[in-house]
């Protein structure tokens, strides 16, 4: 690459592959975001307040659904905003491109997943279940306090699986789809349904097109994700890559969301367990298929093998793109 090209900008696939190096190998660092908002905090605040000012009890669900579909395009609006802001000064200023990377690395979630799963085996492995149970409500959305240290390793293997999926390899396939505009419009869809996506009475109407939406932009994500699974179980000790393939062929599309079920039930069948099942939020109790044939009683043990399984998917994942970005080069 010449200095000319390397001071204007390398392309998307260079950045990508720079970014998913600097976040898996790197701790979380300040950076610009020590004194400005983490953009998925924004969002988040954002989202807060549109679903206070916005989804009273008051109104009808029509009306709730009409506002929050409002809520939602006004958000994904902003954040696609955003990131055309930051794309055009990557094009169009002097290493303009270290923003653009700068951004692209804060929005993948594989360091930070790594590290949230690792924080619950430790007070696991310990007997610490009130530690395991307060590490473990960073990652997921159930009551931590009605799993016993069975269920605490399930969730957080499940939680592995999934935003292994919506936190890693979907924010790629958007950014190599659409450029940062279409990355932050993900990361604003993704946000929304984990804020007002749930079925519960005060979000079943205001969140059903944000829950749409995610529904969406996760659909072949999801499927890929499975795939790179299979792939990584190849070179994971103890992990069984057919067994994978099968059983996300097999049981994925019986899980009430039509994307979450592909990486789980591929980390099931390559892991020889049991995932999802019945689970409690908000004190009410969710009957959901079971992914998998294996135990449902998970040990810090089972943990650590996703861990090294989620490692290596997130390295295939690298590998592919690697891949695609030296193939591009040579045309």
């Amino acid at each position: 690459m010449s200095l000319a090209a390397w001071i204007g900008g390398p392309g998307p696939l260079f950045v990508l592959v720079v970014a998913l190096v600097l976040d898996g190998l790197l701790p979380p660092v300040p950076g610009p975001f020590a004194y400005l908002p983490h953009p998925v905090r924004a969002l988040g605040r954002l989202i807060a307040c549109l679903d206070r000012k916005l989804n009273r009890s008051s109104r009808s669900e029509v009306n709730r659904l009409v506002r929050g579909a409002l809520a939602a395009v006004v958000t994904i609006v902003l954040a696609a905003g955003l990131g055309w802001l930051v794309a055009w000064a990557a094009r169009d200023l002097p290493f303009g491109w270290v923003w653009e990377l700068a951004l692209v690395t804060s929005l993948l979630a594989q360091r930070s997943l790594f590290d949230h799963a690792r924080a619950v085996l430790r007070p696991l492995q310990a007997g610490d279940l009130a530690g395991a149970r307060g590490a473990v409500a960073h990652l997921v959305g159930r009551d931590p306090d009605s799993l016993d240290r069975h269920g605490v390793a399930r969730a957080t293997v499940e939680s592995l699986a999934e935003n292994f999926s919506d936190g890693v390899l979907a924010p790629a396939f958007w950014y190599l789809v659409l450029g940062l505009p279409g990355l932050c419009a993900y990361k604003a869809i993704n946000t929304l349904d984990s804020m007002v996506g749930y079925r519960t009475p005060r979000h079943a109407s205001f969140g059903m097109v944000s829950a749409r939406l995610d529904d969406l932009a996760n659909w072949i994500p999801a499927r890929i994700a499975a795939g790179m699974v299979m792939l990584a179980a190849l070179f994971t000790p103890s992990a069984r890559a057919f067994a994978a393939l099968r059983t996300a062929l097999r049981d994925a599309p019986r899980h009430r969301s039509p994307n979450a079920g592909w990486p789980e039930a591929a980390f099931a069948g390559a892991l020889g367990l049991a995932l999802a099942g019945p689970r409690r939020y908000g004190g009410k109790t969710l009957e959901d298929a079971w992914m998998g044939d294996g135990r449902a009683r998970l040990e810090p043990a089972d943990l650590r093998r996703a861990l090294a399984l989620f490692a290596a998917s997130c390295l295939v994942h690298l590998g592919a793109v690697a891949g695609i970005a030296a193939l591009v080069a040579r045309l």
